[in-house]
């Protein structure tokens, strides 16, 4: 019987819920020590030096020397979103009553208030903005389905999305994505992506190097909080 490879191989190496909660620590793209990983995952030192061996031999982490030390990192950006994807997706598939309780705690910091998700925003900002667009009467909702209203058309021209471009885009134009760590939806599809990359050239928000974490900078914290205020 075909099926994809590694699949199994990568399944079984998330499996564990020590290695789970090691993996998860270094989603904000940052590089740690052995002993740190072990208070984070609650293991003894022995245990631990056998799970990141594991993730090594695996492919999911990177090691690299720093005098005596070593220290552990995800080996790729790819790994850490494959990552989300399953966070995403037991998010999905959990009752609505589950859904309400964020996980900000166990979340990395440096991707909390903003990150991309794929090509979108995510995290707290991402979140307050589709609540207050929501709000403001900007968007339609239809299930997990999107569309904007006249006034939202509006209202996202004026940020300079050119509307007609994006929906020309051969993909969904809008649609709500679960927020894995704040547990409410964000703007995905076309909309979000441009939404994105306008906030990016507007330098409202910009990259760090972390992972996937983005920040805002001064003049996007008063921007910003216009939008649909």
């Amino acid at each position: 019987m075909e099926y994809a490879p590694g699949i199994s191989q990568l399944a079984g190496l998330l499996a564990d819920p020590g290695r789970a909660a090691m993996l998860w620590a270094l989603m904000d793209g940052s590089a740690r020590p052995a002993g740190e990983l072990a208070l984070i995952a609650g293991l003894s030192a022995s245990s631990t030096s056998g799970h990141l061996a594991r993730l090594s031999e695996g492919g999911l982490l990177a090691v690299e020397s720093r005098g005596r030390n070593r220290y552990y990192r995800l080996a790729a950006p790819e790994i850490g979103l494959a990552i989300e994807a399953l966070a995403t997706a037991s998010l999905a598939s959990q009752p609505p009553r589950m859904r309400a309780v964020p996980v900000s705690r166990t979340t990395p910091p440096a991707l909390k208030q903003a990150r991309t998700c794929y090509d979108h925003l995510a995290g707290e900002l991402a979140v307050a903005l589709f609540e207050r667009m929501s709000q403001a009467g900007w968007l339609a909702l239809s299930g997990t389905r999107v569309d904007l209203t006249g006034d939202g058309a509006q209202a996202v021209a004026r940020l300079g999305i050119d509307l007609d471009a994006t929906r020309r885009k051969r993909r969904q134009f809008a649609c709500t994505c679960p927020d894995w760590s704040e547990r409410k939806p964000h703007l995905g599809g076309a909309l979000g992506a441009a939404m994105l990359d306008t906030f990016l050239e507007r330098g409202w928000i910009e990259p760090t190097r972390a992972s996937r974490a983005l920040r805002i900078t001064p003049h996007g914290q008063r921007e910003l909080g216009k939008v649909a205020a």
